[in-house]
């Protein structure tokens, strides 16, 4: 495994944004829900005073009958990046802000997991790319 990355401009002009197949869904599960999930199923999840907050699969959604609160696209930054880095998350909030569209991001130990609506995933795609671009002109 690479060592991570913590310097802000080398995050941005490298981090590589990769679009994800499929939709994802964000839900909010009570216990019994919760217990027939497997490990497997879930792609992030954290514990919220209203129950276990989970981001699947969209099929995985339709296959518990969960009520889907928020369908995304997801995108990975393939770079690297050190969890205590500083910036690279206001960086791409604020890009992909500016262009209207709103992002939840999931820090994973090794990569940053941006989820931003469905229908804006080429877009965001789009802002992204450009970010990285201009980033890696300055470097």
């Amino acid at each position: 495994m690479n060592r991570p990355i913590r310097d802000l401009d080398v995050l941005i002009s490298t981090m590589q944004p990769e679009l994800h197949e499929g939709v994802y869904c964000f839900a909010t599960v009570n216990a019994a829900a919760a217990a027939q999930l497997s490990a497997a199923e879930i792609v992030a999840s954290i514990v919220e005073a209203e129950g276990l907050s989970v981001v699947v699969r969209e099929e995985t959604a339709l296959k518990h009958g969960l009520s889907a609160d928020f369908r995304a696209a997801r995108i990975t930054l393939t770079v690297h990046s050190d969890l205590a880095a500083v910036g690279l998350t206001a960086a791409f909030a604020a890009a992909l802000g500016q262009a209207g569209i709103s992002c939840n991001v999931v820090a994973g130990n090794c990569h940053d997991h941006i989820f931003v609506p469905y229908d804006t995933a080429e877009q965001a795609m789009g802002v992204l790319r450009a970010l990285q671009q201009n980033a890696a002109k300055a470097v």
